[in-house]
């Protein structure tokens, strides 16, 4: 995609609050780790999910049946997954991940760990983004990795089961790799995760998807014990969470100047980080209730406060849009990992809100906002970055005048919908290809 938007999708959103419904489409993060585990489990599962056709989701499907499984999308927008059969694996693969981490990062150990050589075929800023210390791990464990290019990862080889080790302050994407792809091997192994541990919760996801599946590592003292040798048992029906994440834009867009929203098909005892969101919104001062599965948000006062974002990245740059309309300084520390992003978060984040109006000073790791009272309006680019694009949309219901945003696919890396639904919520908008 073009940084500068040439040649790409232009959607122009007129002024005005956001207002109405919205449910849920499935969690990426959840939805990976179902589809993954179905399709290295001992039969067929049906995962319940409301439909996506997020790329990051495509880009792992299109990687599992690369390697022999079947992913059958079903009418109500579930999917069918038989898995691959393991004594009959391909003797090579190229696994497309597009510009997925969380494709790339998860399916490296496993690959490693049925010992298909393959290629992992990146796309976007992918290449640039960074997988070590996970690369380390699996080459002391004999797996061999080659860049021939800067878009080709190849791997020869099978992972030998032993101990592993992994710094916690790293993404947990690393973590949930290795934990998926350990009881793959004929032998026992252990990860240990050194302190202080980042996303905590993503990697309890990852553990109640194993126990879904009858896989429950031993744990002590942060280290998992794995048992290798044992498929994983299928339990038939699954079912996939709403998305925290793509939820926060639109939680959000209700605490915005006239905003009022009712997000449905959300999961309050979610492992999912992002759930965050409904907290950090309140202390800054959104009006909310809860009704079940559903979320009702209003504009509260929009006070600065402190954020640390080292458990939460993916919600900075639309925490950033609402403390940007916000009385007082909000102030974002300990956010360094967002430069490793699809685009460089911190400076995609600040020069986007502040070309719109906004008044953010990027600091090393963080960002300094101190609010104004209205945002003007503008053309912005999207970065290619999906968050950046649907968080300049939000601040659109803050701004004076109308908002163009270049690269507006980029939404479809995780939420194809966006537009349409933000359609839905009462916003003008014009979009050109």
């Amino acid at each position: 995609m073009d940084r500068n938007g040439v040649g790409t999708v232009r959607v122009t959103i007129n002024p005005g609050c956001i207002t109405g419904k919205v449910s849920m489409l499935p969690s990426k993060s959840h939805l990976h780790r179902l589809l993954i585990i179905a399709a290295l489990a001992d039969k067929e599962t049906v995962i319940q999910a409301t439909h996506t056709e997020a790329e990051d989701i495509v880009a792992t499907i299109a990687c599992l049946e690369a390697l022999g499984a079947k992913v059958e999308r079903l009418s109500d927008g579930g999917f069918q997954v038989k898995p691959l059969d393991c004594e009959n694996l391909p003797h090579r693969a190229i696994l497309p991940c597009k510009e997925s981490g969380s494709t790339l990062r998860f399916m490296l150990p496993v690959v490693c760990a049925l010992g298909v050589t393959s290629e992992f075929h990146m796309e976007g800023r992918l290449p640039d983004r960074p997988i070590n210390p996970l690369d380390r791990e699996l080459e002391q464990a004999g797996i061999v990795l080659t860049r021939p290019t800067r878009e080709i990862l190849c791997c020869e080889g099978k992972l030998k089961y032993g101990e592993f080790n992994l710094p916690g302050d790293i993404s947990s994407q690393y973590i949930t790799g290795l934990i998926m792809a350990l009881p793959l091997l004929e032998g026992d192994s252990s990860l240990t995760v050194h302190e202080p541990i980042e996303s905590e919760d993503y990697i309890n996801m990852t553990l109640e998807v194993l126990e879904i599946f009858e896989q429950s590592p031993k744990i002590v003292q942060n280290c998992y014990h794995i048992q290798g040798g044992n498929a994983f048992k299928s339990p038939t029906k699954a079912i996939a969470e709403g998305d925290w994440s793509n939820a926060a834009f639109w939680l959000s867009a209700g605490a915005m100047p006239g905003g009022s929203v009712c997000v449905n098909g959300l999961n309050p005892q979610s492992r999912q980080g992002d759930k965050m969101i409904c907290d950090i919104l309140e202390q800054m001062g959104a009006n909310m209730r809860w009704e079940e599965e559903i979320i009702h948000i209003t504009e509260g006062t929009r006070k600065g406060i402190e954020i640390d974002a080292t458990a939460i990245p993916d919600l900075i740059p639309v925490l950033s849009a609402v403390a940007a309309v916000g009385k007082g300084t909000t102030v974002i520390k300990n956010a360094a990992r967002l430069r490793l992003k699809e685009s460089d978060r911190l400076t995609s984040t600040a020069e986007t809100l502040n070309k719109l109006g906004a008044n953010i000073i990027e600091k090393a790791d963080g960002l300094e906002i101190r609010g104004v009272t209205k945002l003007k309006g503008g053309t912005v680019d999207a970065w290619g970055d999906h968050r950046i694009a649907m968080t300049a949309a939000i601040a659109s219901a803050a701004c004076e005048e109308p908002v163009t945003i270049t690269g507006a696919e980029a939404v479809n890396k995780s939420y194809p919908q966006f537009w349409d639904e933000l359609a839905r919520l009462g916003k003008e908008i014009i979009m050109e290809a």
